[in-house]
C-alpha cells in the first residue's frame, strides 16, 4: 500500500449510526474519509430485532437499517474497514496516526470517535462464565434458542421492554426483572409489555447469582424491598441494562467524565484539537438512533470545517 493510500483527511473510528452518518457527510463533501470499525458495520443497532421509531421507516430491522447507512456512505466514496484492532494511535499531533492490527498505519488531519458502547453486565456471581451459555444481550441473535422455554429479561428501559415483547415469538413465558418500582421507557413500550399475555413482572428485584457450569440452569432473585430471595430454574436470561462507552482504548488522550463518556462542546469537539466525538461514546442524556445520526452530522461537518481551516 502506497503512502498516499494511507493518508486521509478524516478518519472515523466506529461504524454505528453516528460513524456512518459522519462518513456520509464527509465523503459527500469530497473529503477523503476512512471508517475503522472493530466489528461489523452498524454497531448496537444490528442487535435490534425491530426499529419502529426511525423517521420514514415504520418497521425495519436494525441490521437492514445499518446496511442502508453503510451502502450510502460507500456510494459517496467513503472507505470502510471492518473487524480491525487498533494497536497504537497518536491523536495529539497535528497529523493524527492510527495503527491497526500491528502492521498498517493510517494518517489524517482530523478524527471522529464514534465507538459507541458495549452491553453493561449485572456484576452478579457466576455471570461472566455463563455469557453466551444462557446469558445473552441480543434477542435477535439468540431468541430462537429458547423456543417454548421460560426466560427472564432484565431491565426497565425501552430496549428491555421492546425486546421482551419480541422474545415472546419464541419463548412460552417471559419474566421481566427490574430493580425499580417503575420503568424508564416510553409509555407505548410499557403498555405493550403489560398487555402481553406471555409477560410477567418482578419489580424492585435483582438477579444476585447465576447457576450452571457448561450452561445456565438457574438464578437467585432478590427482592430489594423485603430482602427475600428465591431460586428459579431457568435456561435463558437476556440482560438489557444499558451500555458502557467504548473509550478505554483512548488511554486518557481526551477528557472523559467519571463514567468514561467523552466530553465535547456543542460542535462535538473534544479537548484535543482535531478530535471529535459522536454517538453513545460521548457524554449525553438521550441515546437513540436519531440522536446518534444527529451527532454524526454535527461531528462530520465540524471535522470538515476544522481541516478546511487548517
Amino acid at each position: 500500500m502506497n503512502l498516499s493510500e494511507n493518508q486521509y483527511d478524516v478518519i472515523v473510528i466506529g461504524a454505528g449510526p453516528a460513524g456512518l452518518t459522519a462518513g456520509i457527510y464527509l465523503s459527500r463533501a469530497k473529503i477523503k474519509t476512512l471508517i475503522l470499525n472493530s466489528g461489523i458495520a452498524g454497531g448496537q443497532i444490528v442487535l435490534t430485532h425491530k426499529v419502529a421509531n426511525y423517521p420514514a421507516f415504520e418497521d425495519i430491522s436494525g441490521f437492514e437499517l445499518a446496511q442502508r447507512m453503510l451502502k450510502q456512505a460507500q456510494s459517496f466514496g467513503c472507505k470502510v474497514r471492518n473487524n480491525i484492532n487498533i494497536t497504537h494511535l497518536d491523536l495529539t499531533s497535528d497529523v493524527k496516526s492510527i495503527e491497526i492490527n500491528s502492521k498498517e498505519t493510517y494518517t489524517a488531519k482530523a478524527v471522529v470517535v464514534a465507538t459507541g458502547g458495549r452491553a453493561r453486565e449485572l456484576g452478579a456471581s457466576g455471570e461472566k462464565k455463563l455469557i453466551g451459555r444462557g446469558i445473552s444481550h441480543c434477542a435477535t441473535c439468540d431468541g430462537e434458542f429458547f423456543t417454548d422455554k421460560e426466560i427472564i429479561v432484565v431491565g426497565g428501559g425501552n430496549s428491555a421492554l421492546e425486546e421482551a415483547v419480541s422474545l415472546t415469538q419464541f419463548a412460552k413465558k417471559v419474566t421481566i426483572v427490574h430493580q425499580f418500582d417503575h420503568f424508564q421507557a416510553f409509555e407505548s413500550a410499557i403498555r405493550e409489555a403489560k398487555e402481553h399475555p406471555k409477560i410477567d413482572f418482578l419489580m424492585e428485584s435483582v438477579i444476585s447469582e447465576f447457576f450452571g457450569d457448561d450452561g445456565l440452569t438457574g438464578v437467585k432473585i432478590k427482592n430489594l424491598k423485603t430482602g427475600e430471595t428465591q431460586e428459579r430454574t431457568i435456561e435463558g436470561v437476556f440482560v438489557f441494562i444499558g451500555y458502557v462507552p467504548r473509550s478505554e482504548f483512548l488511554n486518557g488522550i481526551v477528557e472523559v467524565n467519571k463514567w468514561g463518556e467523552i466530553i465535547t462542546d456543542e460542535r462535538l469537539a473534544t479537548n484535543v484539537p482535531g478530535v471529535f466525538a459522536a454517538g453513545d461514546v460521548r457524554q449525553k442524556k438521550i441515546r437513540q438512533i436519531t440522536t446518534a445520526v444527529s451527532d454524526g452530522t454535527i461531528a462530520g461537518l465540524s471535522a470538515g470545517e476544522y481541516i478546511q481551516g487548517k
